[in-house]
């Protein structure tokens, strides 16, 4: 068990619950250096997926389900081939697709805000799903999908939380199926399990007595951190 990974697990979750997004942010890189790439985004989409399953919890009167249905079926489309292109691309070529992936979605997430609607949103959906199943991350690309469908910060959080589940279900299918993981890493999920719940409600709590405009703030702060993260490596 890697108390390090246990930590980033609860920060991570908080986030998320907090702003919709941002688990994947903290998670993949920290992962990554403590498991290895593959393993770190396996170990991801199995606490992401637990996370976005207690925001639905939390978030259960705030659910657009109808607004994000074809946001999720792209997501899932997405993520089942971003995963399996994960399963069988050696490593080193993951690492360096990670950094790739991570500047396209930040340029394109820059350039293409000007005039977004739910249509361009919904193709940016399955985009993001490739991205996420095969990066780990498509925080920018998912944000500004969610964006466009207009809704406010309760049921911004709720549509992230379903469309991220969608997509870490089908990714985590894929990774428990072809990829061993190791025991350290299963233990570490099972031990962030057990602080998830706590994760879940603080960051709904933070969600709940925060203004819009400062909800907004936290939305884009997190998509800057993706940038941040790119400009790190």
């Amino acid at each position: 068990m890697s108390v390090p990974a246990i930590v980033l697990a609860v920060v991570a979750c908080t986030l998320s619950a907090a702003a919709g997004l941002g688990g994947s942010l903290v998670l993949v890189p920290g992962l990554g250096l403590i498991f290895g790439v593959k393993e770190g985004i396996a170990l991801a989409a199995l606490l992401l997926g637990a996370n976005n399953l207690g925001k639905l919890v939390a978030y259960r009167h705030c659910l657009p389900v109808r607004a994000t249905l074809p946001l999720i079926g792209l997501t899932i489309a997405g993520s089942l081939l971003g995963a399996h292109l994960l399963v069988l691309t050696p490593e080193g070529v993951v690492h360096a697709a990670v950094v790739v992936v991570i500047g396209a979605v930040f340029v394109l997430e820059r350039a293409g805000m000007p005039g977004l609607n739910a249509r361009l949103g919904a193709a940016l959906a399955l985009t993001a799903g490739i991205v996420s199943g095969f990066s780990g991350t498509s925080g920018p690309l998912k944000g500004v999908a969610l964006r466009a469908l207009r809704l406010d910060r309760r049921h911004t959080v709720g549509a992230a939380s379903l469309v991220s589940l969608a997509g870490d279900v089908t990714k985590a299918a894929v990774f428990l199926t072809s990829l061993r993981l190791s025991d350290e890493g299963l233990s570490t999920v099972l031990a962030a399990l057990v602080l998830m719940p706590g994760a879940v409600i603080l960051g709904r709590a933070i969600n709940h007595n925060i203004s819009e405009r400062a909800y907004a703030s936290l939305f884009w702060l997190v998509l800057a951190g993706y940038a941040l993260r790119l400009a790190a490596r």
